[in-house]
């Protein structure tokens, strides 16, 4: 019988199952925007420790009830790279995990510079 390999599974042999460990799973909760806002970070490792599933995601269920809160996030869950954004979804160039996770950092800071001040409500 022929078994359908995960995108997920690089390199695996038939019949055999790579595991993959969760190397990170972190989230916190702060002030944003007028409410409690998440960041969220994913990481799992093949046995290497190379990335090879992740999710990061900026959440302000407050401010937008779609897609769970998230405003921002990009991940690799649907085997493609992409980036949400309120919403809507696009597929991005994947150099590598720590140049995504940059980008990522990056704009969710320039969005919560952007609230400062403002009072939603």
């Amino acid at each position: 019988m022929l078994r359908l390999m995960h995108h997920l599974c690089q390199n695996c042999m038939m019949g055999g199952k790579k595991r993959l460990r969760k190397d990170t799973d972190y989230e916190t909760a702060f002030w944003c925007a007028g409410g409690v806002g998440l960041l969220r970070e994913e990481v799992w490792v093949d046995a290497n420790g190379k990335v090879v599933r992740y999710n990061l995601a900026f959440l302000l269920p407050h401010l937008f009830y779609a897609d769970n809160g998230r405003v921002l996030g990009f991940d690799n869950t649907h085997g493609e790279h992409e980036r949400h954004f309120m919403g809507s979804v696009q597929e991005v160039e994947f150099k590598n995990y720590e140049s995504t996770a940059n980008r990522f950092y990056r704009e969710v800071e320039a969005m919560r510079k952007s609230y400062e001040g403002k009072s939603i409500h």
